[in-house]
């Protein structure tokens, strides 16, 4: 019990461990998630509705979503986004990790009687011969990119997008990092059955890395027949961070806002949005 306590408590080298693709393939696991993208008032997975159908229409408005604009909405998750540009008439291709979050997206795309496409697949494998008008990643799923993995995402977005196309994402910044604290517990069923169907005990150790302004939240499950952990990493980034690292991609950011619903930016917000373009 002491070498196990010692190992899970251990404060591993970032990125050191990298188990994000189980949250979307883990039968299990894929279903709370998809619940948590239908729940109108939660926010783990999606943001509440209201805010979701706010960015709906900002995004709409701003970029002219509408026939002839060709869009790929990376991170699609069950479509919220995706079939509501394909009902504003854009030709439109969601891709998304979770078997389950396409199928539904795939359903509700059909009940509306909508041409929207989507792809089951690992978006940093995705490739097409398709040139995009408007690159969607929304919810700051860059943040959860090792860097490595994030500089491959943006050589793919910079050659997915047409020539004049547009990128529009939104990560953690620098004030979120400040308000993140170290700390750790231990719970019976820890978020509430979210890990496993069968009986568990959680163990949840967040550590911050402050030299990269990157937070590990670490996670043991702890069963009868098993043990394992998920390794959740997040970047949080100074605007100034963001623009270089865009920039190292070829990419030249045209527009800052405090989130992807148009809020006037703001370094007090915790999330930074933008848009960005090729160099």
């Amino acid at each position: 019990m002491y070498k196990r306590l010692k190992q899970i408590c251990r404060k591993p080298a970032p990125y050191e461990f990298y188990t994000a693709e189980t949250l979307w393939t883990d039968d299990h696991i894929s279903k709370k998630m998809l619940e948590f993208h239908l729940n109108p008032d939660s926010e783990p997975a999606s943001r509440n509705h209201d805010f979701i159908q706010n960015s709906i229409n900002w995004i709409r408005d701003r970029f002219k979503v509408g026939p002839g604009l060709k869009i790929a909405d990376f991170g699609c998750g069950p479509g919220l986004y995706a079939n509501a540009f394909g009902e504003a008439g854009a030709s439109v291709l969601g891709i998304d990790f979770s078997r389950r979050s396409i199928s539904h997206a795939r359903d509700q795309a059909v009940k509306k009687g909508l041409s929207t496409e989507f792809v089951q697949k690992n978006y940093l494998d995705f490739s097409s011969d398709e040139r995009f008008d408007l690159i969607t990643l929304i919810y700051c799923d860059l943040c959860a990119l090792s860097p490595e993995q994030r500089r491959t995402l943006l050589r793919s977005f910079h050659g997915l997008l047409a020539e004049d196309g547009r990128l529009l994402l939104d990560v953690f910044s620098l004030k979120a990092f400040e308000g993140r604290r170290e700390g750790s517990s231990i719970e019976h069923l820890l978020l509430e059955g979210f890990w496993s169907d069968e009986d568990y005990y959680g163990f949840l150790q967040t550590i911050k890395y402050d030299d990269i302004k990157v937070v590990l939240d670490r996670y043991a499950i702890i069963q009868e027949s098993r043990e394992w952990e998920i390794y959740n990493w997040l970047q949080y980034y100074p605007v100034e961070a963001l623009a270089r690292e865009f920039h190292e991609s070829g990419f030249a950011v045209s527009e800052y806002y405090s989130d992807v619903s148009g809020a006037p930016f703001d370094r007090g917000s915790e999330t930074i949005a933008l848009v960005a373009k090729k160099r």
